[in-house]
């Protein structure tokens, strides 16, 4: 089973903080942002973890290394220039292989429990004409992307009532048509599959925060700041 981490994000709206450290390695509790996402996948057996980079990606890869601190096998995908969410999956596919893999940002902030990833996938991995599945987040605090029927089909209709938690398992098919190198974004394949009826997926009412500014960024750290306390 293997994971792929976006973090070549500018972070425009992290600045200052992102001008001179990358965003995913911004301090939460201790820990950087990214580790989270590193200790949650070892926890759910998930070793192969990849991660692409551009803005300030030496930082990543100096600070993370080969992931053996965080109990896993990370391969870097540098990209130089950023090449968007579904251009970053196509030029890193070399390295993710043939089956399902898990796929998430850097810069969320979550409780979701990522066995449960492990288990799409490989539930996944059973149905070829299924492309993914998503997790969704019931908040009306971020722009809405999809509905969910009550099969559990993702839809892009025109009443969407869920933001995308850029969580979620993808077969590698999904960005067929993207060439590697090309830049390229991941929701308008989303939603041209979804429409297919490709789709899969799950709304998550738990904690879950898209780290985007300072503001996002104190309330992640108080969130594991409650999280540690509690453990």
């Amino acid at each position: 089973m293997r994971a792929m981490i976006l973090a070549a994000g500018r972070g425009e709206r992290m600045r200052p903080l992102t001008d001179t450290t990358p965003k995913p390695l911004l301090d939460v509790g201790g820990t950087p942002l990214i580790g989270w996402h590193l200790k949650k996948l070892a926890a759910a057996g998930v070793r192969e973890v990849v991660i692409n980079h551009a803005w300030l990606g030496e930082q990543i890869e100096a600070c993370l290394g080969d992931g053996s601190a965080y109990g896993v096998q990370i391969q870097y995908s540098a990209e130089g220039k950023a090449l968007e969410t579904a251009g970053g999956v196509a030029k890193a596919l070399p390295l993710l292989g043939t089956a399902p893999f898990i796929l998430l940002s850097a810069d969320i902030y979550t409780d979701y429990p990522y066995a449960r990833l492990v288990a799409a996938a490989q539930a996944l991995a059973a149905e070829p004409q299924r492309l993914a599945h998503l997790v969704l987040a019931p908040t009306t605090r971020y722009q809405l992307d999809f509905s969910l029927d009550e099969a559990g089909w993702v839809r892009g209709d025109a009443a969407p009532q869920y933001t995308y938690a850029n969580l979620g398992v993808l077969r590698p098919e999904l960005v067929a048509s993207v060439v590697a190198g090309q830049a390229a974004k991941l929701g308008p394949l989303l939603h041209q599959f979804a429409a297919a009826g490709r789709i899969s997926g799950e709304a998550y009412a738990g904690p879950w925060l898209n780290v985007g500014s300072p503001a996002d960024l104190a309330e992640a750290r108080a969130a594991a700041s409650r999280q540690t306390h509690a453990g």
